[in-house]
């Protein structure tokens, strides 16, 4: 079995009252000329409380010795677009658990890999669709250390309904890839591919070489 057997069977309205994970609602805001108007948006069900963000996204970073880092990333099928998506590992956080804590644990669960947070300080909070929905994220740097004896054969601790194959790409070759993988019918998520288009601006900018 591989993920290119994933197909979407059917689809149909969703009732409120059949949800389990989103819920649609109704904004009523002014514009900035005091005129009333309407928004329909979907919200998750699933942000603990006391907690203002969803989840993670890991960038999960391998280093291996006299070679350049590469970037760990994911294929999952996403049946919303009946596409096997490009992805970085990611996750809801559980109650009284940081954003670091989350990215260390769902990386585990859905890579095998044991991480260590980077130096540098969890993203800003972001935002993925908002004029769609209210879900929203910060992104973790995370360094995976190949030497490591806990990383030489990583296992996966996945759900029974999650399918998920790693890969990896040098960080030099990421926006090109994206554009190949892309070519061969492949989604790619919009964390992977601003990723993606930062470093080709920094580059084209020559903030990099």
């Amino acid at each position: 079995m591989s993920l290119e057997s994933c197909e979407v069977v059917s689809r149909e309205p969703l009732m409120l009252r059949d949800a389990k994970w989103v819920k649609l609602v109704k904004t009523v805001y002014t514009d900035p000329h005091s005129t009333t108007r309407d928004w329909e948006s979907a919200e998750r069900c699933t942000r603990p409380v006391g907690v203002n963000y969803d989840g993670v996204g890991i960038v999960a970073i391998l280093e291996r010795p006299g070679s350049s880092p590469e970037l760990l990333l994911q294929k999952q099928f996403r049946p919303p677009i009946g596409k096997i998506t490009i992805e970085v590992p990611a996750g809801l956080v559980d109650a009284n658990e940081t954003a670091e804590e989350c990215a260390l644990r769902e990386l585990y669960e859905e890579t095998g890999y044991r991480g260590e947070i980077a130096e540098q300080d969890k993203s800003c909070l972001m935002f993925n669709d908002p004029g769609m929905c209210n879900t929203n994220l910060h992104m973790v740097h995370v360094k995976i250390d190949l030497d490591k004896e806990e990383n030489k054969n990583p296992k996966p601790q996945l759900e029974d309904n999650e399918f998920i194959e790693c890969f990896t790409v040098p960080l030099k070759d990421l926006y090109t890839e994206c554009r190949r993988l892309e070519k061969d019918g492949y989604a790619i998520d919009a964390r992977v591919g601003t990723l993606a288009e930062g470093f080709e601006i920094a580059r084209k900018w020559k903030f990099l070489q």
